[in-house]
Order: C-alpha cells, then structure tokens, then sequence
C-alpha cells in the first residue's frame, strides 16, 4: 500500500486540536496522510479568551476569525484539512430547538452528502470521530457522530447518489477517548510519587474522565508540544490562563501517560486489540491473520 490515509471528522475548528493532535501531528510527520474534515465554521461560538481578544473584527466577522485561526492550526500540525460548510448550531437553552438551518438541525438524508463526496474523493483508510453522545452533549457533536457513521455506510453502496464519486469502504472507524479516567488516575498518582505542584488539584479532578473502553494507545510524547501549539492558534477559544487543556505540564504527561487513546469501533482488516496504530491491519495487511471480514466491537 502506497500511502495510508486517516481522517478525523469534528464538529467545530479548535476540536482537532484539543482531541486527537498529537496523534494527527505524528502520523503527518511520518509522511501518512491526514485530513482533518470540520463540519462547521463555529459561528455560533463565543470569545473565550480574555477581553482584549474580542476586538471589532471579532464581533462583525467571527467566521472569518475562526477560519484563520483553523489555517494556522492546520499549517502546525501538517495536515490536510476541510470545511463541510455548515453552520455552527450553538447551544440553544433547554427546551428550545437548534436552527433549523444548523448543522444538527439540516435533515440526516441531506447533511451526509457532502462527507460522501470527501470521503469518496479522499479515500481514508481509517476515519476517527465522536462516539453517540458526541463527547459533551453539544447538538453539533452528537450530529458530527451521526453524519460520520451514516456517511461511512452510504460512501461504500454503489447506488447511493453516484454524481458524489466513485464508492470507498472505508476499513476502520474510531471514537476518540481523549479524556478518560484512567488517565486523570495515572497523572494524579505521577504527580504525588514525584511530589510535583499539581499533584492536590490533580488528585481532587480524579473521577471527572469518562470511563470508556480503550482499545488503541498512541505513543505521541514527541508531539505534545505540536499539539499544544495547534490549539493555542485557536485565540478566540483558548488561552494558556484559562484553559483546562494546559493544564499539565508536557514532562507529567510525559511520564505518566505519553499516549492519545483511541476505541476502535469496528474493523474490515484484522487488527487485534489493543493496538499501538490506528493503521494496524492496514499498513501490513499481509500480517492481518483474520482477513477481511468485519469485525464489530473485537475487544469485546
């Protein structure tokens, strides 16, 4: 196989690079190809960042704020990156209903076509995105799951909307599992063996992860700092004062839990779990004892 290609669908730009960038960066690096797909612009988002950051354009031309910011993310993480087109479908107050010309507000029949056509044009072998409740229950994750999985089946039948390209079946499908329990546990514990500064706040956020099923751990200690750089391009989102996500420091995480997690969903290669590579079976298939028959949920 000539070249391997992954790509990650996510609702928002700033998500590639708070779930699953060092793990892109790596792969990238290595010469795979990398294709990072936004659903929506973020539109509908708010200026996170200290006040001096909500300057006029900001408030006249977010869209065009946070496409910039996505450029400058993508060009440190050395993808490939596109934008479905869809409008951000904020965080309507409960009881009320999303936009319906938001993305999780167009029907599913109509919001899949245009990740057909990209998935049908850029043939990955592998594609990584949201489990069914979207991480955190925000309308335009749980639709980015429901758009990627349809969209993954409907890319593959020879009769569905031909006009989008030639058929791809796509050979693995992915949940990111970037903030789990596990992990909060294995920094805490770090923290206190080497008495490090974090080591109380770490040990009370113990339990805050969610407990998911981890089948794939990627070593990505090299490209923490790729990582953390992406997302700092996200200016109207984050900031190095405020944000959870420098939280620690890249030495703890370095020794404690210098991996990106990964379930893998189902597979059409063999790939025993757990795994080190979210192209095993793809990359050598020639090692893939179990052939190329589906394999749902494998670990279980």
């Amino acid at each position: 196989m000539a070249q391997v290609i992954l790509m990650a669908v996510h609702a928002h730009p700033d998500d590639e690079s708070s779930k699953g960038a060092a793990t892109y960066a790596k792969y990238a690096a290595q010469g795979d190809r990398v294709v990072i797909v936004s659903c929506t612009g973020g539109e509908s988002g708010d200026i996170l960042t200290a006040p001096e950051y909500n300057t006029a354009r900001s408030s006249w031309d977010l869209p065009g704020v946070r496409h910039q910011e996505m450029e400058r993310a993508q060009q440190v993480l050395g993808v490939e990156h596109l934008w479905l087109g869809y409008r951000d479908s904020g965080m309507p107050p409960q009881g009320q209903h999303v936009s319906p010309l938001s993305f999780a507000g167009v029907p599913l029949a109509l919001s899949i076509q245009p990740l057909v056509a990209a998935i049908r044009r850029v043939r990955p072998h592998v594609v990584v995105t949201y489990d069914e409740r979207g991480g955190y229950p925000h309308p335009d994750h749980i639709r980015c799951h429901e758009v990627t999985v349809a969209a993954i089946e409907a890319a593959a039948r020879p009769e569905y909307h031909r006009e989008l390209g030639e058929p791809w079946q796509v050979l693995k499908l992915y949940y990111e599992r970037t903030f789990t329990a596990e992990r909060m546990a294995a920094l805490a514990e770090q923290a206190q063996r080497t008495e490090h500064p974090q080591a109380r706040e770490l040990s009370e956020r113990v339990g805050r992860g969610g407990r998911h099923r981890v089948t794939t751990h990627i070593p990505v200690a090299d490209f923490l700092e790729t990582r953390d750089e992406a997302l700092r391009q996200h200016r109207s989102q984050v900031s190095d004062q405020d944000t959870p996500f420098f939280f620690v420091d890249n030495e703890l995480q370095r020794a404690a839990w210098p991996w990106e997690d990964f379930e893998l969903v189902w597979s059409r290669v063999g790939s025993p779990v757990p795994e080190s590579d979210l192209f095993a079976g793809v990359r050598t298939p020639r090692e893939s004892p179990a052939g190329p028959a589906a394999q749902q949920n494998p670990a279980e």
